[in-house]
């Protein structure tokens, strides 16, 4: 990538003085002409790099130049490795190198003060590579196919042009264009097996075909509900509600008034409290509520 070689060129730079195009060529495996496009990008940003020309020249930065005091603030160089330091959760290849690079640049040696974690995403080799995969697909734009499963567990086989990775709700998303069913979709990664990338390229879609970049669809209805919930399941209630929706009622059980996607998985959601949660309305939720409760029952009579 292009920001990767610029900023490795500087760090060369600032430790070894002068360098040859020729050098750089060599090592990132690219053009001559492609190098001194690289410097004019550089110079026009404002770096001060140079080529001269004869025995000992090369191509330089001015002498006094220093990285984090000519084009990043304080907080914008914070802001960039945290952003690299977040990313290496993916264990997308060269964060780590860039992001040591940055931090020397940068004179930053404290950048271990944030860990993250989106097990299981990042908890087995099959994950990483499967993120790798999506990722140099969506950058190269070339067509992917899968296999899927659906919430009811049907397994299909999918061609898609894939478009982005969203991360939400403890899961991990793509969004594509799904050429076997002609229409945009958001399919769960975990649900995802055998991916490979095809031969075959795409173009990019205009803004009207590209998905919105929430998970619902965009005309998603909404039930408004009232739910109990006793002291014991106090760990869920400010995780996963707005403080406003909350009342905490003498007895220690919270009263929650929140509104919720009309979906299949809304009852199994509140049954995910188990005994800690009441619905009090509406009532054909409460019905419903019950309903489900009464058939698991019965498996166990």
């Amino acid at each position: 990538m292009q920001i990767n070689r610029l900023f490795e060129t500087i760090y060369i730079l600032l430790h070894k003085k002068t360098t040859t195009a020729k050098e750089l060529a060599e090592r990132f495996e690219v053009s001559e002409r492609t190098i001194y496009r690289d410097i004019e990008t550089l110079s026009s940003a404002g770096i001060p790099i140079y080529a001269s020309q004869g025995k000992g020249g090369g191509i330089s930065l001015l002498d006094d130049y220093v990285l984090d005091k000519s084009i990043l603030s304080e907080r914008e160089q914070n802001e960039i490795l945290y952003a690299l330091q977040s990313l290496s959760v993916t264990k997308a290849p060269q964060m780590n190198q860039v992001l040591a690079k940055l931090s020397s640049l940068f004179n930053k040696n404290n950048t271990s003060w944030i860990e993250v974690d989106f097990s299981p995403w990042g908890s087995d080799e099959s994950s990483i590579g499967q993120f790798t995969i999506l990722k140099e697909a969506i950058l190269n734009h070339r067509i992917i196919e899968f296999d899927y499963f659906n919430s009811s567990g049907e397994k299909s086989t999918r061609r898609a042009e894939p478009m982005k990775l969203i991360f939400k709700v403890n899961a991990w998303y793509l969004q594509a264009f799904c050429l076997t069913k002609n229409t945009n979709r958001t399919f769960k990664i975990s649900r995802m097996s055998d991916l490979w990338i095809t031969p075959q390229t795409f173009v990019e879609r205009n803004s009207d075909e590209v998905p919105e970049s929430g998970l619902m669809p965009k005309h998603q209805n909404w039930i408004d509900l009232c739910l109990k919930i006793s002291a014991e399941g106090a760990y869920r209630v400010y995780d996963e509600f707005k403080e406003k929706d909350i009342t905490q009622n003498d007895d220690g059980s919270f009263t929650v008034t929140t509104s919720l996607p009309d979906r299949k998985w809304l009852i199994r959601y509140l049954l995910s409290f188990g005994s800690d949660a009441e619905v009090l309305s509406p009532k054909n939720i409460h019905d419903a509520f019950r309903d489900e409760l009464n058939d698991m029952m019965g498996k166990y009579k």
